[in-house]
């Protein structure tokens, strides 16, 4: 298994480097915010924006390697019930805003403008107004995206992400007691994004 491992890595590395002058290009993104929070009742999507810059180093034709800084707005609309509006609640705006540090891989078909994207992101919550409904999210988030894109010869990219989050937005791990001091899993709330946006790289010589 470590021999398959390490001649595996020896060709995906020969892949990426063979025949390669790698270039590195500053660029920007932004786009629109799609998004919801998952497992909680009475929960819509909500649009907003994202924006930030991103540094394109491109091995070869076929694979780029995108480090990326955004800004990214997101939460949910939905409804908040409380002893007042026990029934049906009133309407509510969950924000939850990020400062995402991240990078995505991109590999292209044929060496051509179409790819796929995928990579992590770990995600810094700057805002959010939870506090007027009595919540307190948690401050970090971990996130998956993938996606689709093309880009155009002059450096513009039309993309479709989703954006996944790992940690539930309170920190809670699924576990919980019952009345009897029992455990029980319960559902956790995870930050769900769909991004549809545009980025340019700069070309450098």
């Amino acid at each position: 298994m470590k021999k398959l491992t390490l001649i595996a890595f020896v060709l995906f590395t020969g892949l990426v480097t063979s025949n390669a002058q790698v270039t590195v290009s500053p660029g920007l993104r932004g786009g629109l915010n799609l998004s919801k929070l998952s497992n909680i009742d009475d929960n819509g999507l909500k649009s907003d924006f994202y924006v930030g810059g991103l540094v394109d180093i491109k091995f070869n034709k076929y694979f780029t390697l995108q480090p990326e800084l955004t800004y990214s707005r997101q939460g949910s609309e939905g409804r908040y019930f409380d002893d007042q509006n026990p029934n049906f609640g009133v309407p509510a705006k969950y924000e939850l805003d990020y400062l995402t540090v991240g990078a995505v891989a991109k590999f292209y078909f044929g060496g051509k403008g179409f790819h796929i994207l995928a990579g992590p992101s770990a995600d810094f919550k700057t805002s959010d107004n939870f506090g007027e409904y009595g919540f307190d999210p948690i401050d970090f988030d971990l996130s998956i995206v993938a996606g689709l894109g093309y880009t155009l010869p002059n450096g513009l990219t039309f993309e479709a992400r989703f954006k996944q989050g790992l940690i539930d937005i309170y920190g809670y791990d699924g576990l919980d007691y019952d009345d009897n001091g029992d455990y029980y899993y319960d559902d956790v709330i995870l930050n769900q994004v769909f991004q549809i946006g545009i980025s340019y790289t700069f070309k450098t010589k």
